[in-house]
Order: structure tokens, then sequence, then C-alpha cells
């Protein structure tokens, strides 16, 4: 594999907190900006680690679980336990929509990756919510169960959601179209589209993983995980076959799944141990294969091409359960499950 320069030294650039476990936490796709959720309900934004913007307080016993930034930035999403999925400004921080569902949680959301549409889960049904017109442009229905993952493919031809036997596959162009469908014999919940678009992961409750490529969607199946598997991730550069790694957090461990030339071979693998605690988020470095991994076990472990462990990162007094990359790659945010939210920063001062 070659990947760009190794990880160097990463140092606390930056610390806040929430009043809750941090649920979720997300940069915008020019870095200037950072947003985190919590269980309590908050909404924060952070404009470069200066200016904070309480866009919602602590509102009772209602979590808000999914945020993230429109393509252009902006928009910002958020919904949670309430059923409430809430759009703001950023250039103004006004509240520019609040569309209520009555007893329903909103845990996934997900912009469009090219216009401002965010799709939403609402139960069994997938809602996709225009910014610009602020109305409702289409309603997916899944139909076998409440729905536990959602991904736009990356040129956003396509939306893909999981459930109960699988995962439907709608023609972004035409919503009308019967959906295409990746089927699985237990249900799914994490999925994850390869950067160039051509191979969709799917996490299943089984304890395996299956990817297929989305000419077919005929799946590959991969077992012996350890556990319940709650992140896939893939790089977003590829090895010499072509085709980037993909890394799936399942229990203590990260295992790394990479495409063999041998098609009867398929994908092998290693396994990254050095965990204590359930392995809560994982993301691939920006132009690397260096990976970070967020755990229960306070620590944010930083490894080298994928292989092994070059830093260790803490502050975390109950734990880790998110974390992202600067889009650069200079700096990682992480959010602790007592509410802390830190920032680490690349030392480059020997560059």
């Amino acid at each position: 594999m070659n990947a760009a320069a190794s990880i160097k030294s990463f140092d606390v650039h930056w610390q806040d907190n929430l009043s809750d476990y941090v649920t979720a936490i997300c940069w915008s796709k020019d870095g200037n900006l950072l947003a985190a959720c919590s269980a309590a309900g908050e909404v924060l934004l952070w404009q470069d680690m200066e200016a904070q913007s309480f866009l919602l307080r602590s509102h009772g016993k209602t979590s808000a679980d999914c945020i993230g930034f429109s393509c252009d930035e902006q928009f910002l999403a958020a919904g949670g336990q309430d059923g409430v999925l809430r759009v703001w400004s950023i250039k103004s921080l006004k509240l520019v929509a609040e569309l209520e569902n009555p007893r329903r949680w909103i845990d996934q959301l997900a912009w469009h990756p090219t216009c401002n549409q965010v799709a939403f889960s609402l139960g069994k049904k997938v809602q996709i919510w225009d910014a610009e017109s602020r109305e409702a442009i289409a309603q997916l229905d899944f139909e076998n169960s409440s729905i536990f993952g959602i991904a736009w493919h990356p040129e956003g031809k396509h939306l893909a959601a999981s459930g109960s036997k699988g995962v439907k596959v709608w023609n972004a162009r035409r919503w009308e179209e019967v959906p295409r469908r990746l089927e699985i014999p237990s249900a799914s919940a994490a999925i994850a589209w390869s950067p160039d678009g051509t191979r969709i992961a799917v996490a299943n409750l089984d304890d395996n993983i299956a990817i297929a490529k989305l000419s077919d969607l005929k799946p590959v199946f991969m077992g012996g995980f350890p556990g319940k598997i709650r992140r896939l991730a893939w790089s977003d550069i590829h090895t010499e076959l072509g085709v980037p790694l993909l890394a799936v957090a399942s229990a203590e461990v990260v295992g790394i799944l990479e495409k063999q030339v041998d098609e009867s071979a398929r994908w092998d693998g290693w396994v990254l141990e050095f965990h204590l605690g359930i392995v809560q988020d994982i993301a691939f470095q920006s132009g690397t294969f260096n990976l970070a991994s967020a755990a229960d076990d306070g620590q944010v472990l930083l490894w080298y091409e994928a292989q092994q462990v070059s830093q260790f990162l803490t502050g975390a007094s109950s734990g880790f359960c998110c974390l992202a990359w600067h889009p650069q790659g200079d700096r990682l945010a992480a959010g602790g499950q007592a509410g802390e939210v830190f920032i680490w920063k690349r030392d480059d001062s020997y560059l």
C-alpha cells in the first residue's frame, strides 16, 4: 500500500463540554465549523473553535441523535427522539424549518452530496426534504421494518436505506421507481458506499457484513466478527488493486478488509487489537490509510496505515463515543460519553 506520510504527533488543540453523552459530531466541508449534539437534546456549533453557538439547548429527556451540514454549508440539520427535524441557516444561525413528526424518532439523516436535500428516517419511511423549496419532495416506504441506516451514493444518484431483510436502493432521479434490493437473511444496520460509488458495504445484525457492487447488488458475505458491528468506514484512496480498504468496528476490535486479486479469495483481512472497551466509531484520515478508532475504554487510537498503533489519545472520563477527521486531515475531533468534545491537531513544526 502506498499511503501518504505517516501519522504525525497529535496534541490537544481545543476542548469544550456538552451536558451529556455526545451522540454525533461532524465538520463542515471547508472545516471551519464543527457541530455536535447530545443525549440531553443540545445542538452546538463552533466556528474556528472560538465562537460557540447554542442552536438548541437541553430540552428535557429527549436526545438529539443525528446531525449534518448541507453540501454548500448553508444549512445544519438535526433530528432526535422528539421526532422533530430542525434545520438552521448557518449564515443567520436562525431556525428555518421545524418539521414535527409525532411518535417518531429521527435517528438517521444524510444530506445529498451535491444539492440541499436531506433524507431522514421516519419509522418505516424515509422522507426527502428540500431546503431551497422548503418542502418534502419524496417519501419512501421501506415496508419491512424501521430504518436502521441511510446513505447517499457519493454522486447523489442513489439513496440506500437498511433494515429487516437487507437494503433498498432508490433511483434519486426517479423516486417513483421500484427500488432495487440487496437481500440479507437477517437485518442490516450500518451501511457505507465506497468513495468511488462502485460498492456498498452493509453491517448485519447476525455479526457479519456484506459487500456488493452497485452494478448487480449481489452480496459477498464475511463473518467471524466477535460481536455487533457498529461502524463501517472506507478509505478514500485505493490499494494497488484499485479498491479502497474497508474498516469494520466490532466489539473491542477493528477488522480491516482488503480486496484480493484472486476472485476465489475475494477479500482478505487482519484485526487491530488494542482497545479494552467496545469500539464505538472509526474513520480513515483523508488521503491516507491511517485510521482513528474511539472506544469505551477512554482512548482514541491512531493506527498507522491501518496496521499498528502510532498514538494514544485520552481525556474522556467515561469513554469516547464518536469521532470525525477534519477534511484536511490535520485535526481530529471526538466526543465523550460524559459530554467532552476534543480536538487534537497535528504537530507540523518539524515538517
